[in-house]
């Protein structure tokens, strides 16, 4: 199976650093004050100094002491996008670099393919959107600043990570009781995602369940997880249930979802109702709007902001902040 989501980080075993700045200054024939602003990435340094300077730091096991007066805050994002453009990466995205300059801070946006830099680099706390918790059990035996993970839940607590997402079970009953209370009695449910990637287990959990405590029907066979690709033909297979509405958590789903009731010659609302993700304009403009499910998105940005000042000043923070989603409802549902 491709993994085109998952966000791979390679730890190094670091010494105590053998030399001093001023070695490696000696060493690359500069000055002290000139590798300094290699390490603060001062925009008048040749190219060719900065990456011996780089290289020779590299050589020795050396990077810059992380520093909290710094305030610069360094926003880990995947290298092949993990959601569909204008959807939750892109949002989050736009949501912190609108919230966290308000509170001083300086960002520098790091795709996950580049991540040596952050040994060159001096910064007060890291953000990894929707990457998973377990790849970073190592981080704070590297660094002693707080690392935030947004969009994500883990099993576990790691040192120096806090958490920071969504409620999905919250939001899944969301969208499966705003279904029930319209007169929907047979929902199809498609995930998007395989089982054990992102939030699609929590996803499919909380449907069966919501659907249950309606007393609506959740066999197998209305509840499905889906690649992209799949979705036409799980949307066939769940007309051919007799669903009367529709509800894709996740992805792309609305999107593909109301092309694939078209091929098959099916009205929305009129002939099946249709709750998805929020896909921004897509959602608020399609034909006809869509109803859908959306994290908060600056609340999630204004918590990061919040628990990265806490953790900056030695504040205690929960290591786990859980918010709710938001329900938008437009005209795809009767």
């Amino acid at each position: 199976m491709k993994q085109k989501n998952r966000i791979l980080f390679i730890f190094f075993n670091f010494k105590e650093p053998s030399v001093k700045i001023q070695e490696i200054a000696k060493l690359t024939g500069v000055s002290p004050s000139t590798v300094s602003r290699v390490f603060s990435h001062h925009p008048n340094i040749r190219e060719d100094v900065r990456e011996r300077v780089f290289a020779v730091a590299k050589q020795y096991s050396y990077h810059p002491r992380l520093s909290t007066k710094q305030r610069n805050v360094v926003i880990i994002t995947p290298y092949e996008s993990i959601y569909p453009v204008q959807c939750c990466v892109e949002m989050l995205l736009m949501a912190l670099t609108h919230e966290l300059p308000g509170h001083g801070f300086r960002l520098e946006i790091l795709p996950q393919d580049n991540l040596e830099r952050l040994d060159s680099i001096q910064f007060c706390a890291a953000v990894a959107i929707g990457a998973e918790p377990c790849e970073f059990k190592e981080w704070e035996k590297r660094f002693s600043v707080p690392l935030v993970i947004v969009d994500r839940d883990a099993a576990r607590d790691y040192p120096g990570v806090w958490l920071v997402r969504s409620n999905e079970a919250q939001a899944m009953e969301l969208a499966i009781a705003h279904l029930h209370e319209r007169g929907c009695r047979k929902i199809g449910c498609i995930v998007h995602g395989a089982p054990g990637t992102g939030n699609a287990d929590i996803r499919f959990r909380a449907i069966r369940k919501s659907l249950q405590d309606h007393g609506l029907p959740a066999d197998d066979s209305l509840i499905h997880y889906s690649a992209d690709e799949q979705y036409v033909e799980i949307i066939g297979k769940l007309l051919r249930r007799g669903i009367d509405a529709l509800f894709c958590p996740g992805g792309s789903g609305g999107i593909i979802a109301a092309y694939a009731l078209s091929l098959f010659n099916r009205r929305v609302p009129e002939d099946i109702s249709l709750i998805a993700s929020e896909q921004t304009f897509f959602s608020r403009y399609g034909v006809p709007p869509q109803t859908t499910i959306s994290p908060d998105y600056k609340a999630l940005a204004a918590s990061t902001a919040d628990l990265i000042e806490a953790r900056i000043g030695n504040l205690d923070f929960p290591r786990r902040t859980i918010l709710p989603y938001i329900l938008n409802s437009r005209e795809s549902v009767r």
